[in-house]
């Protein structure tokens, strides 16, 4: 289940007197239901539709990690200006959150659609620099003589953290060590005849 926070924006007095941003908010919760998302009740947000700071919150707990999804009624509810619009979505992206729209709104208009596939392109981008940077960056660890390109110690290794005095590294495991050794023995170093050994005790 996704962790998510809901932006629900009026854009004009009268929308906030007909009480849409309510009506948006319903609509909002029973969608992240459908998509299997978790809103705490704080995390659903409501905008006065003119400072806009209400939006600070969602990117905020995008750049803490806190959510995986952001819930938009529809592209204009998120900025009112659409270049806005595809700045926001991009931070978003970068952070690693999904903005979502009511499905029946993707396409209400030629900018919706035109959005939505620049939010595509955006996040296609964003995969395929990650993809670029991961073994970039390994072969550039591994070249510093650095350990922490593995996803763990080798058998016969304890991983050794980081600390503010020394670089990670690998201690050998002088049980594990000894499993090593007797297999090495075993397969290169002894005749075929006397392979049927019993592993040393551990």
């Amino acid at each position: 289940m996704k962790t998510a926070a809901i932006y629900a924006r009026v854009s004009s007095d009268k929308q906030k007197e007909e009480n849409t941003i309510a009506s948006q908010t319903s609509a909002l919760i029973a969608f992240a239901r459908e998509q299997n998302c978790d809103v705490p009740a704080e995390w659903v947000i409501e905008d006065d539709g003119y400072s806009g700071a209400s939006l600070l919150r969602p990117r905020d707990l995008a750049a803490e990690g806190r959510i995986q999804a952001v819930l938009v009624y529809a592209p204009d509810r998120l900025s009112r200006r659409y270049a806005h619009q595809i700045l926001l979505i991009e931070e978003f992206t970068r952070a690693g959150v999904e903005v979502l729209f009511i499905p029946s709104r993707r396409a209400a208009t030629p900018e919706d659609e035109l959005l939505l596939q620049f939010q595509g392109m955006i996040a296609e981008y964003e995969r395929a620099q990650i993809l670029e940077r991961s073994p970039r960056g390994k072969r550039h660890r591994a070249l510093q003589g650095q350990v922490s390109v593995l996803s763990g110690a080798p058998f016969g290794y304890r991983y050794k953290r980081k600390t503010d005095h020394s670089a990670a590294y690998y201690e050998i495991d002088e049980r594990q060590a000894g499993i090593v050794c007797w297999v090495y023995e075993l397969y290169t170093a002894r005749k075929p005849q006397h392979r049927r050994h019993h592993a040393p005790a551990q």
